[in-house]
Formats: C-alpha cells, structure tokens, sequence
C-alpha cells in the first residue's frame, strides 16, 4: 500500500475454498503479479510479490491435496 493506495481494495487477500459435486476441493485467489498490473506497481514490489505468490502457492496445493 505504500507504493500505490488504490491497492488497499484488494488487500487483504482472499481466498475461497470450495468443494464440487464430486467432493474436490477447490481454492481461488487473486495472483499477487495480477495485483500489481492491476494498480501500477513497479518493481521495487518484486521480491514481496514473488514472497506471496510462493506462499499462496504452497497453501492452495496443501489445501486441495488428498492426503
């Protein structure tokens, strides 16, 4: 939020979980790169975004994988 205000619409970030008719779990979000198209960011954000992008990575696979 520092780089650009106009951000602050879409944070924090939100997830949704969901399972289908079948029983899959699905999880969506907004991509964090999506994000920083999205309001103009430049590439001081790089290194966070990657960070975040990882991180919801990892969680969206822990959260849909059957154990």
């Amino acid at each position: 939020m520092q780089s650009a205000q106009t951000i602050g619409i879409d944070l924090p970030l939100k997830a949704l979980v969901w399972q289908d008719g079948s029983g899959k779990t699905w999880l969506s979000y907004n991509d964090p790169s999506w994000l920083v198209t999205r309001h103009g960011l430049g590439d001081e954000v790089d290194a966070t975004v990657r960070a975040m992008a990882g991180a919801l990575d990892a969680v969206a696979k822990a959260a849909t994988s059957t154990p």
